[in-house]
Protein backbone atom coordinates (compact mmCIF):
# COMPACT_ATOMS: atom_id res chain seq x y z
CA UNK A 1 0.00 0.00 0.00
CA UNK A 2 1.43 3.36 -1.33
CA UNK A 3 1.95 6.01 1.50
CA UNK A 4 -1.03 8.55 0.54
CA UNK A 5 -3.03 6.06 -0.03
CA UNK A 6 -3.05 4.90 4.02
CA UNK A 7 -3.00 8.69 5.14
CA UNK A 8 -6.69 8.46 3.05
CA UNK A 9 -7.63 5.41 4.38
CA UNK A 10 -6.91 6.49 7.87
CA UNK A 11 -9.16 9.76 7.19
CA UNK A 12 -12.08 8.05 5.74
CA UNK A 13 -12.24 4.74 8.32
CA UNK A 14 -13.41 7.45 10.75
CA UNK A 15 -16.26 9.34 9.00
CA UNK A 16 -18.39 10.89 10.97
CA UNK A 17 -15.08 12.66 13.46
CA UNK A 18 -13.88 13.61 9.68
CA UNK A 19 -17.28 14.84 8.44
CA UNK A 20 -17.48 16.92 11.84
CA UNK A 21 -13.58 18.19 11.47
CA UNK A 22 -14.52 19.50 8.27
CA UNK A 23 -17.52 21.18 8.85
CA UNK A 24 -15.53 22.76 11.69
CA UNK A 25 -12.81 24.07 9.44
CA UNK A 26 -15.33 25.11 7.00
CA UNK A 27 -16.76 27.36 8.90
CA UNK A 28 -13.59 29.36 9.89
CA UNK A 29 -12.23 29.21 6.16
CA UNK A 30 -15.79 30.16 4.81
CA UNK A 31 -15.73 33.28 7.43
CA UNK A 32 -12.37 34.43 6.28
CA UNK A 33 -13.08 34.31 2.69
CA UNK A 34 -16.70 35.55 3.17
CA UNK A 35 -15.78 38.35 5.63
CA UNK A 36 -12.87 39.48 4.29
CA UNK A 37 -13.72 38.88 0.90
CA UNK A 38 -16.69 41.23 1.35
CA UNK A 39 -14.27 44.00 3.10
CA UNK A 40 -12.12 44.05 0.01
CA UNK A 41 -15.20 44.21 -2.43
CA UNK A 42 -15.80 47.44 -0.13
CA UNK A 43 -12.61 48.80 -1.10
CA UNK A 44 -11.91 47.59 -4.57
CA UNK A 45 -15.78 48.99 -5.59
CA UNK A 46 -15.14 52.47 -3.30
CA UNK A 47 -11.69 52.38 -5.58
CA UNK A 48 -14.02 52.38 -8.77
CA UNK A 49 -15.69 55.18 -7.88
CA UNK A 50 -12.60 57.21 -8.42
CA UNK A 51 -10.21 55.22 -10.46
CA UNK A 52 -12.98 54.67 -13.75
CA UNK A 53 -13.28 58.85 -13.66
CA UNK A 54 -9.61 59.21 -13.71
CA UNK A 55 -9.44 61.07 -10.66
CA UNK A 56 -6.21 61.65 -9.20
CA UNK A 57 -6.92 63.98 -5.91
CA UNK A 58 -9.82 64.10 -3.15
CA UNK A 59 -10.32 67.26 -1.96
CA UNK A 60 -11.82 67.33 1.54
CA UNK A 61 -11.44 69.25 5.07
CA UNK A 62 -8.56 67.85 6.71
CA UNK A 63 -9.32 64.98 9.34
CA UNK A 64 -12.54 64.43 8.16
CA UNK A 65 -11.96 60.73 7.14
CA UNK A 66 -15.39 59.91 6.68
CA UNK A 67 -16.94 62.23 3.58
CA UNK A 68 -20.16 62.88 5.65
CA UNK A 69 -17.99 65.41 8.11
CA UNK A 70 -16.48 67.43 5.35
CA UNK A 71 -17.77 70.76 4.66
CA UNK A 72 -16.06 73.60 1.76
CA UNK A 73 -17.17 76.14 0.26
CA UNK A 74 -18.15 75.81 -3.50
CA UNK A 75 -16.45 78.70 -4.55
CA UNK A 76 -12.93 76.46 -3.57
CA UNK A 77 -13.63 74.96 -6.59
CA UNK A 78 -13.07 77.82 -8.79
CA UNK A 79 -8.99 78.56 -6.80
CA UNK A 80 -8.40 74.82 -7.32
CA UNK A 81 -9.46 75.16 -11.28
CA UNK A 82 -6.80 77.93 -11.61
CA UNK A 83 -3.77 76.01 -10.23
CA UNK A 84 -1.46 74.91 -13.35
CA UNK A 85 -1.76 71.09 -14.46
CA UNK A 86 -5.59 70.58 -12.82
CA UNK A 87 -7.74 70.05 -16.04
CA UNK A 88 -11.05 69.11 -14.26
CA UNK A 89 -12.48 69.97 -10.72
CA UNK A 90 -15.67 68.44 -10.16
CA UNK A 91 -17.78 69.08 -6.90
CA UNK A 92 -20.03 67.29 -4.59
CA UNK A 93 -21.96 66.83 -1.66
CA UNK A 94 -23.08 63.17 -0.25
CA UNK A 95 -25.19 62.19 1.92
CA UNK A 96 -26.88 59.08 3.82
CA UNK A 97 -30.20 59.90 4.56
CA UNK A 98 -33.98 57.02 5.19
CA UNK A 99 -36.87 57.29 3.20
CA UNK A 100 -40.27 55.96 3.65
CA UNK A 101 -40.45 54.39 0.76
CA UNK A 102 -37.57 52.20 1.24
CA UNK A 103 -38.94 49.08 3.31
CA UNK A 104 -35.24 48.04 4.96
CA UNK A 105 -33.65 50.04 7.58
CA UNK A 106 -30.64 50.78 5.71
CA UNK A 107 -30.18 54.72 4.09
CA UNK A 108 -30.19 55.76 0.83
CA UNK A 109 -26.51 56.76 -0.35
CA UNK A 110 -27.23 60.58 -2.09
CA UNK A 111 -25.16 62.91 -4.27
CA UNK A 112 -25.48 66.29 -5.19
CA UNK A 113 -23.64 67.31 -8.28
CA UNK A 114 -23.39 70.66 -10.19
CA UNK A 115 -25.57 70.80 -13.17
CA UNK A 116 -22.45 70.69 -15.67
CA UNK A 117 -20.68 68.40 -13.37
CA UNK A 118 -18.31 66.11 -15.96
CA UNK A 119 -19.10 63.13 -13.77
CA UNK A 120 -23.00 62.60 -15.54
CA UNK A 121 -20.73 61.65 -18.51
CA UNK A 122 -19.55 58.71 -16.95
CA UNK A 123 -23.06 57.63 -15.86
CA UNK A 124 -25.06 55.25 -18.73
CA UNK A 125 -28.65 55.70 -18.51
CA UNK A 126 -30.63 52.77 -18.60
CA UNK A 127 -34.15 54.71 -18.48
CA UNK A 128 -35.11 58.24 -18.96
CA UNK A 129 -32.32 60.83 -19.29
CA UNK A 130 -29.96 62.96 -16.95
CA UNK A 131 -30.49 65.50 -15.11
CA UNK A 132 -30.37 69.13 -16.96
CA UNK A 133 -30.99 72.76 -15.62
CA UNK A 134 -34.36 73.41 -14.19
CA UNK A 135 -34.64 70.08 -12.81
CA UNK A 136 -36.03 70.98 -9.36
CA UNK A 137 -36.71 68.20 -7.20
CA UNK A 138 -35.98 65.73 -9.67
CA UNK A 139 -33.76 62.83 -9.18
CA UNK A 140 -32.18 59.99 -10.85
CA UNK A 141 -32.08 56.20 -8.82
CA UNK A 142 -29.07 53.45 -9.16
CA UNK A 143 -30.21 50.76 -11.02
CA UNK A 144 -30.01 48.53 -7.75
CA UNK A 145 -31.87 51.16 -5.87
CA UNK A 146 -34.38 51.25 -8.74
CA UNK A 147 -35.27 47.36 -7.94
CA UNK A 148 -35.32 47.56 -4.58
CA UNK A 149 -37.77 50.70 -4.45
CA UNK A 150 -39.71 49.14 -7.20
CA UNK A 151 -39.49 52.13 -9.25
CA UNK A 152 -39.21 53.65 -12.28
CA UNK A 153 -38.76 56.54 -14.71
CA UNK A 154 -42.15 59.50 -13.42
CA UNK A 155 -42.62 57.35 -9.82
CA UNK A 156 -42.22 60.05 -6.95
CA UNK A 157 -39.83 58.92 -4.06
CA UNK A 158 -39.91 61.07 -0.39
CA UNK A 159 -36.58 61.89 0.93
CA UNK A 160 -36.12 65.12 3.40
CA UNK A 161 -39.89 64.85 4.05
CA UNK A 162 -40.04 65.86 0.06
CA UNK A 163 -41.61 64.74 -3.05
CA UNK A 164 -38.61 63.96 -5.88
CA UNK A 165 -39.96 63.06 -8.99
CA UNK A 166 -37.33 59.94 -10.73
CA UNK A 167 -35.98 60.95 -14.61
CA UNK A 168 -33.78 58.77 -15.12
CA UNK A 169 -32.04 55.11 -13.79
CA UNK A 170 -28.31 54.59 -14.40
CA UNK A 171 -25.81 51.91 -14.10
CA UNK A 172 -22.38 54.08 -12.39
CA UNK A 173 -19.19 51.88 -12.42
CA UNK A 174 -19.23 50.81 -8.61
CA UNK A 175 -21.61 48.79 -6.39
CA UNK A 176 -22.31 52.24 -4.26
CA UNK A 177 -23.66 54.09 -6.92
CA UNK A 178 -25.66 51.63 -8.36
CA UNK A 179 -27.35 51.21 -4.19
CA UNK A 180 -27.77 55.30 -4.53
CA UNK A 181 -29.01 58.44 -5.73
CA UNK A 182 -28.31 61.77 -7.85
CA UNK A 183 -29.97 65.37 -7.92
CA UNK A 184 -28.40 68.81 -8.44
CA UNK A 185 -26.18 70.10 -5.95
CA UNK A 186 -28.74 72.88 -5.34
CA UNK A 187 -31.48 70.22 -4.12
CA UNK A 188 -29.24 68.16 -2.09
CA UNK A 189 -27.73 71.39 -0.12
CA UNK A 190 -31.35 72.89 0.77
CA UNK A 191 -32.66 70.09 2.69
CA UNK A 192 -29.30 69.31 4.67
CA UNK A 193 -28.66 73.30 5.36
CA UNK A 194 -25.46 73.57 3.33
CA UNK A 195 -26.38 76.45 0.66
CA UNK A 196 -23.03 76.81 -0.95
CA UNK A 197 -21.54 74.18 0.85
CA UNK A 198 -20.11 70.86 -0.36
CA UNK A 199 -18.11 67.96 0.59
CA UNK A 200 -14.92 67.46 -1.31
CA UNK A 201 -13.68 67.90 -4.76
CA UNK A 202 -12.66 65.60 -7.09
CA UNK A 203 -9.71 66.43 -8.96
CA UNK A 204 -8.38 65.55 -12.20
CA UNK A 205 -4.70 66.89 -13.60
CA UNK A 206 -2.99 66.87 -16.68
CA UNK A 207 -0.34 64.69 -15.90
CA UNK A 208 -1.49 62.07 -13.45
CA UNK A 209 1.80 59.46 -14.07
CA UNK A 210 3.82 62.21 -12.75
CA UNK A 211 4.35 62.11 -9.00
CA UNK A 212 6.31 65.31 -8.76
CA UNK A 213 3.38 67.12 -10.57
CA UNK A 214 1.17 65.55 -8.49
CA UNK A 215 2.71 66.87 -5.25
CA UNK A 216 3.04 69.82 -6.80
CA UNK A 217 -0.34 70.38 -7.49
CA UNK A 218 -1.09 68.42 -3.92
CA UNK A 219 0.64 71.17 -1.91
CA UNK A 220 -0.86 74.27 -3.87
CA UNK A 221 -4.04 73.21 -2.95
CA UNK A 222 -3.54 72.50 0.32
CA UNK A 223 -2.20 76.12 0.39
CA UNK A 224 -4.84 77.84 -0.53
CA UNK A 225 -6.83 77.38 3.07
CA UNK A 226 -6.32 76.10 6.17
CA UNK A 227 -6.95 73.03 7.26
CA UNK A 228 -7.46 71.56 3.47
CA UNK A 229 -6.32 68.01 2.35
CA UNK A 230 -5.64 66.77 -1.06
CA UNK A 231 -5.42 62.81 -0.95
CA UNK A 232 -4.32 60.46 -3.61
CA UNK A 233 -7.18 58.59 -4.62
CA UNK A 234 -5.36 54.87 -3.32
CA UNK A 235 -4.29 56.73 -0.16
CA UNK A 236 -7.92 58.49 0.67
CA UNK A 237 -9.53 54.95 -0.05
CA UNK A 238 -6.79 52.93 2.03
CA UNK A 239 -7.06 55.60 4.89
CA UNK A 240 -11.36 55.98 5.00
CA UNK A 241 -12.59 55.03 8.46
CA UNK A 242 -15.35 52.80 7.39
CA UNK A 243 -13.47 50.57 5.42
CA UNK A 244 -10.58 50.45 8.03
CA UNK A 245 -13.31 49.71 10.66
CA UNK A 246 -15.22 47.07 8.13
CA UNK A 247 -11.61 45.14 7.44
CA UNK A 248 -10.29 45.21 11.05
CA UNK A 249 -13.84 43.90 12.35
CA UNK A 250 -13.91 41.37 9.52
CA UNK A 251 -10.34 39.76 10.58
CA UNK A 252 -10.98 39.70 14.14
CA UNK A 253 -14.59 37.62 13.76
CA UNK A 254 -12.22 35.68 11.03
CA UNK A 255 -9.39 34.76 14.03
CA UNK A 256 -12.31 33.66 16.23
CA UNK A 257 -13.46 30.87 13.69
CA UNK A 258 -9.85 30.35 12.70
CA UNK A 259 -8.84 29.42 17.02
CA UNK A 260 -12.29 27.25 17.20
CA UNK A 261 -11.01 25.44 13.84
CA UNK A 262 -7.58 25.23 15.05
CA UNK A 263 -8.95 23.47 18.13
CA UNK A 264 -11.12 20.84 16.65
CA UNK A 265 -8.09 19.84 14.56
CA UNK A 266 -6.05 19.57 17.54
CA UNK A 267 -9.10 17.22 19.35
CA UNK A 268 -9.51 15.24 16.30
CA UNK A 269 -5.64 14.60 15.71
CA UNK A 270 -4.72 14.16 19.44
CA UNK A 271 -7.72 11.67 19.69
CA UNK A 272 -6.49 10.00 16.67
CA UNK A 273 -2.95 9.60 18.09
CA UNK A 274 -4.36 8.04 21.39
CA UNK A 275 -6.76 5.79 19.82
CA UNK A 276 -3.89 4.41 17.25
CA UNK A 277 -1.25 4.07 19.73
CA UNK A 278 -0.69 0.41 19.16
CA UNK A 279 -1.26 0.77 15.27
CA UNK A 280 1.86 3.51 15.27
CA UNK A 281 3.75 0.88 17.78
CA UNK A 282 3.83 -1.68 14.80
CA UNK A 283 4.53 1.11 11.92
CA UNK A 284 7.58 2.19 14.01
CA UNK A 285 8.08 -1.62 14.92
CA UNK A 286 8.18 -2.85 10.93
CA UNK A 287 10.35 -0.09 10.24
CA UNK A 288 9.03 3.72 9.90
CA UNK A 289 10.68 6.03 11.86
CA UNK A 290 9.53 8.89 13.36
CA UNK A 291 9.82 11.38 10.44
CA UNK A 292 7.59 9.43 8.90
CA UNK A 293 4.86 9.37 11.29
CA UNK A 294 5.12 12.63 11.80
CA UNK A 295 4.21 13.28 7.96
CA UNK A 296 1.71 11.02 7.95
CA UNK A 297 -0.02 12.30 10.90
CA UNK A 298 0.59 16.43 9.19
CA UNK A 299 -0.80 15.14 5.77
CA UNK A 300 -3.69 13.62 7.51
CA UNK A 301 -4.55 16.66 9.41
CA UNK A 302 -4.04 19.11 6.14
CA UNK A 303 -5.97 16.65 4.24
CA UNK A 304 -8.57 17.15 6.51
CA UNK A 305 -8.56 21.31 6.38
CA UNK A 306 -8.12 21.46 2.88
CA UNK A 307 -11.15 19.60 2.54
CA UNK A 308 -12.65 22.28 4.73
CA UNK A 309 -11.50 24.95 2.76
CA UNK A 310 -13.07 24.05 -0.25
CA UNK A 311 -16.21 23.30 1.43
CA UNK A 312 -16.00 26.59 3.06
CA UNK A 313 -15.10 28.82 0.14
CA UNK A 314 -18.14 27.12 -1.52
CA UNK A 315 -19.98 28.08 1.07
CA UNK A 316 -18.62 31.60 1.52
CA UNK A 317 -18.99 32.57 -2.74
CA UNK A 318 -22.72 31.16 -2.05
CA UNK A 319 -23.55 32.79 0.90
CA UNK A 320 -22.16 36.23 -0.42
CA UNK A 321 -24.02 36.34 -3.88
CA UNK A 322 -26.97 35.41 -1.87
CA UNK A 323 -26.18 38.62 0.45
CA UNK A 324 -25.85 40.87 -2.61
CA UNK A 325 -29.57 39.65 -3.97
CA UNK A 326 -31.23 40.60 -0.53
CA UNK A 327 -33.19 44.19 -0.75
CA UNK A 328 -31.72 45.11 2.39
CA UNK A 329 -27.75 45.33 1.83
CA UNK A 330 -28.40 45.05 -2.29
CA UNK A 331 -26.22 48.35 -3.22
CA UNK A 332 -23.71 47.53 -0.61
CA UNK A 333 -22.20 44.06 -0.55
CA UNK A 334 -20.24 43.04 -4.01
CA UNK A 335 -20.50 39.71 -4.90
CA UNK A 336 -17.43 38.97 -6.20
CA UNK A 337 -14.69 37.66 -4.12
CA UNK A 338 -11.30 38.32 -5.20
CA UNK A 339 -9.06 35.17 -6.10
CA UNK A 340 -6.49 36.22 -4.08
CA UNK A 341 -8.66 35.76 -0.61
CA UNK A 342 -9.68 32.41 -1.79
CA UNK A 343 -6.01 31.72 -2.31
CA UNK A 344 -5.71 33.19 1.80
CA UNK A 345 -8.11 31.13 2.49
CA UNK A 346 -6.60 28.12 1.44
CA UNK A 347 -3.38 29.13 2.22
CA UNK A 348 -5.07 29.81 6.24
CA UNK A 349 -6.65 26.47 5.91
CA UNK A 350 -2.76 24.65 5.77
CA UNK A 351 -1.47 26.70 8.30
CA UNK A 352 -3.92 25.82 10.63
CA UNK A 353 -3.72 21.88 9.82
CA UNK A 354 -0.23 22.43 10.55
CA UNK A 355 -0.33 23.91 13.65
CA UNK A 356 -3.45 21.96 14.97
CA UNK A 357 -1.49 18.48 14.33
CA UNK A 358 1.85 19.38 15.65
CA UNK A 359 1.43 18.29 19.29
CA UNK A 360 -0.46 15.11 17.91
CA UNK A 361 2.49 14.55 15.50
CA UNK A 362 5.05 14.90 18.18
CA UNK A 363 3.13 12.93 20.23
CA UNK A 364 3.00 10.03 17.98
CA UNK A 365 6.87 10.70 17.26
CA UNK A 366 8.27 9.88 20.49
CA UNK A 367 6.03 6.35 20.58
CA UNK A 368 8.32 3.38 21.69
CA UNK A 369 7.89 0.10 19.77
CA UNK A 370 7.98 -1.93 22.45
CA UNK A 371 5.46 0.28 24.55
CA UNK A 372 3.03 0.96 22.04
CA UNK A 373 2.94 -2.72 21.26
CA UNK A 374 2.11 -3.64 24.37
CA UNK A 375 -0.84 -0.71 24.53
CA UNK A 376 -4.19 -1.73 25.14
Amino acid sequence: MRFHTFVLKNVARRPVRSALTVLGMAIAVGAVVSLVGISQGFQKSFLSIYSKRQVDLIVQRAGAKQRLASELNTSLGEKIAAIPGVKQVNAGLIDMTSSPDLETAMGILVQGWPVDCALFNHLEMLQGSRLTAGDDHKILLGRILAQNLGKKVGDALTLYDEKFVVKGIYEAYSVYENGGALMLLEDLQKPMGREGKVSGFTVVLDHPKDEREIERVRHQIEALEKNLAATPTKEFVSSTTELQIAEAMAWITSAVALIIGAVGILNTMIMSVFERTREIGILRAIGWGRGRIVRMILLESVLLSLSGGVVGTIIAIAMTQGLSRMPAVAGMIDNNIPPSVIGEGFLIAVLVGLIGAAYPAYRGAQLLPTEAIRHE
